[in-house]
């Protein structure tokens, strides 16, 4: 992480960086957020960013009036050009700073805007993906939103690392493949591209949605097998780019040579 951080447009350094105790974003978790890619100083894919956001806000009831498009953009602009930004990635989040009723107190802000900068995700030369015992709630209220309850997907993650994985493959409780844990799926079997529906309750992630404007894929309902007779795994989002996996399981992936294949490879190296 970068020294700097965009406190509600304010620069701050990380002990700085406070929000109230008694809020709902600190004592439930009540919040939203994104991670976008940086190049050449620029948010890549910003207005889907965006668009996300405001549905998400909408869905858990996060009141983004005094944070618009344009102010959210140029503190972002701005602490990227602090911090000297050029390639890397940027988290937004906003923080419901509200009372929740049940704990009531006063604050004259509504909701908060955090922003932090730093390097791109490391990813492993060789990335090895599990299968996680922990299962997506398709029904839940917060399913499809990137919100910061966000405990469930980093138990998950580092329970995939303690495996010697870099992340895992989660299931529904009907068990059909949603994503991973931080992270949208795509593979490949006989040159057609497949990712899981939003039905399942994954991610409506950015970089899944340029990956299906680019490419002809198919959103489907699947199951573990069909991942374990896949020719290609691949997971995308705003930190890791699309990175194909190297081993799923104790199965060593090769490198099929087919035009979806080859195309996804294109847009992996194009941005």
């Amino acid at each position: 992480m970068n020294g700097l951080l965009s406190l509600n447009g304010k620069f701050t350094f990380a002990s700085g960086a406070d929000i109230s105790a008694l809020s709902t974003a600190a004592l439930y978790g009540k919040g939203i957020f994104t991670s976008v890619a940086i190049h050449d100083g620029e948010p890549f894919l910003w207005e889907k960013h965006w668009l996300r956001l405001s549905v998400n806000a909408a869905q858990i009831g996060i009141d983004l009036s005094e944070h618009s498009k344009e102010s959210s953009r140029q503190a972002l602009h701005e602490i990227l050009k602090e911090n000297e930004v050029a390639s890397g990635r940027a988290r937004i989040t906003f923080f419901d700073e509200q009372s929740s009723g049940i704990w009531a107190f006063e604050n004259t802000r509504k909701t908060s805007l955090l922003i932090l900068t730093g390097e791109f995700r490391p990813v492993a030369e060789s990335f090895r993906v599990g299968i996680s015992p922990y299962p997506i709630n398709s029904c839940s209220p917060l399913a499809g939103v990137k919100s910061c309850s966000y405990l469930e997907n980093f138990l998950s993650v580092e329970h995939a690392k303690a495996g010697g994985f870099d992340e895992a493959i989660r299931v529904n409780e009907n068990g059909h493949v949603t994503s991973a844990c931080m992270a949208n799926v795509f593979w490949l079997k006989g040159d057609v591209l497949y990712t899981p529906s939003l039905k399942t309750g994954c991610l409506a992630g950015t970089t899944r949605e340029f990956v299906m404007e680019n490419l002809a894929c198919r959103e489907v309902g699947a199951r573990i097998g069909e991942l374990e007779r896949a020719d290609a795994i691949f997971l995308t989002s705003a930190g890791l780019g699309i990175t194909e996996v190297t081993m799923f399981c104790d199965k060593v992936m090769d490198k099929p040579a087919g035009t979806q294949a080859a195309s996804l490879r294109v847009l992996l190296n194009s941005k």
